[in-house]
């Protein structure tokens, strides 16, 4: 991971719930003492027809700069003027939830909305925010939406 010391690492996906669970971080990083790090974890569409080997570089990179963006647009949402020195934000490709399980190792808390854009719209509890709560190797945190 890109930072240096454990802090609060927030999945972040532009969803309602990832917004409200950034803006509760946000808040309690500084109270805590602990630098917040943001995490856009990104993968390839699942595709019905074909084959993932088909994408190319170019599609890879577009990709990631979009989950970079998507990192950016959110801090700068937090913190419109400036970010503060102790947030720093990433994006890496795999699994939204074996990404953020793996990446708690290094982290004092996990924070992640309670349903990101995936799944059905009557679950209280996404996929993604279930998995991280029974299998993160830190605290967790799952804030619902505002």
């Amino acid at each position: 991971m890109p930072w240096s010391e454990p802090g609060i690492l927030v999945g972040v996906d532009g969803s309602e719930a990832s917004r409200s669970a950034l803006d509760y971080a946000a808040q309690i990083a500084p109270k805590l003492g602990l630098p917040l790090h943001v995490l856009v974890v990104w993968d390839y569409p699942t595709l019905m027809w074909g084959d993932a080997y088909s994408y190319s570089v170019g599609t890879f990179e577009a990709l990631k700069a979009d989950a970079e963006q998507i990192a950016a647009d959110e801090v700068a949402r937090v913190f419109p003027e400036e970010p503060p020195e102790w947030i720093t934000s990433s994006a890496r490709q795999g699994s939204a939830a074996r990404t953020l399980i793996e990446a708690s190792r290094g982290a004092s808390m996990l924070v992640v909305g309670s349903r990101g854009h995936g799944g059905f719209a009557g679950l209280l509890l996404g996929s993604v925010s279930s998995a991280c709560a029974s299998h993160a190797h830190c605290p967790i945190l799952v804030v619902r939406e505002k």
